[in-house]
């Protein structure tokens, strides 16, 4: 029997030592993580949003 509490998950991206997933929880909020070799960073979605918003400012920057 499943158990109906526990969140289901998605890869998103993933390499060699990366990985970005979601976890969509079973009240409805999704919650994002990044593992970063031995970091992790939880991000709640409007904390996702910013992120990436950050990340396309950085790619606008590189030369």
């Amino acid at each position: 029997m499943e158990d109906s509490y526990e969140p289901k998950t998605t890869t998103i991206a993933e390499t060699d030592n990366f990985l970005a997933w979601r976890a969509d929880e079973p009240d409805g909020e999704s919650t994002y993580h990044l593992e970063l070799n031995n970091v992790t960073l939880h991000f709640f979605n409007e904390e996702w949003q910013e992120f990436l918003d950050l990340v396309d400012l950085i790619l606008d920057e590189e030369v």
